[in-house]
């Protein structure tokens, strides 16, 4: 059977061409992009690009693949990131992964987003899964009464052994189960205006094209969607 994923991972290095800053997403989909860059790299490709994660730069570097930063550059041209839900109106949720903040920052400043992922990531609506909300440690319970004002019940996401897990920033995620979000840029925007929250895992019109892999080993390739 055919890895989906690893279909649509592959699928989207196609878009990347020589000379070009490429943002290296997060995830288990985003995986087999930085793997399959690694290999063109080895082939003599030759971009540079900014990690989203620890876990992501750690993985670029065994590839051998050139790292740069933002003060170095100041745009991406293309960046190449997974995603937990996607709405017929390309919002996302992320944040899975604990990378929501950095992958927000390296998207806003893409020229070009590919979501990468999986046909079980497609939903009519979002909200199937807890959004993740990234929020500083002080006062975080503050925070998190704020939150559950706007109509959900967070909880602290936790390691294995109980402790609270801690983004690569520092911070504290917050799993907020709002059920079926209709309005995702208005929640984005409730949410981003509560003191405390550092990010949120809404993505709102910042992908331009989603490559998904299927269990039958075909791909679909959606482009975003043009505003009425």
């Amino acid at each position: 059977m055919s890895n989906p994923k690893q279909l649509a991972g592959e699928r989207a290095t196609e878009y990347v061409e020589n000379g070009m800053v490429v943002g290296l997403g997060t995830g288990s989909t985003a995986f087999y992009a930085i793997q399959k860059l690694g290999e063109r790299i080895r082939q003599g490709l030759t971009i540079r690009c900014i990690p989203t994660s620890e876990q992501s730069r750690m993985q670029a570097e065994e590839e051998g693949i050139p790292l740069t930063d933002f003060s170095q550059v100041t745009q991406i041209d293309l960046t190449i990131d997974g995603a937990d839900e996607v709405d017929p109106a390309f919002h996302l949720t992320k944040g899975g992964g604990g990378a929501l903040l950095r992958e927000k920052i390296v998207a806003s400043a893409t020229r070009v987003q590919i979501i990468v992922a999986d046909e079980s990531k497609l939903k009519d609506r979002l909200g199937a899964f807890p959004l993740p909300v990234e929020v500083v440690p002080f006062g975080w319970e503050a925070t998190r009464n704020r939150l559950a004002d706007l109509g959900c019940d967070p909880v602290l996401r936790r390691m294995q052994e109980n402790t609270p897990f801690q983004t690569d920033n520092g911070n504290l995620i917050l799993d907020c189960p709002f059920g079926r979000i209709d309005d995702p840029p208005a929640l984005e925007t409730q949410i981003r205006s509560i003191c405390g929250v550092v990010e949120t895992g809404l993505f709102v019109h910042l992908a331009h094209r989603i490559v998904i892999g299927k269990t039958d080993g075909t791909l679909e390739e959606r482009i975003e969607p043009q505003p009425l």
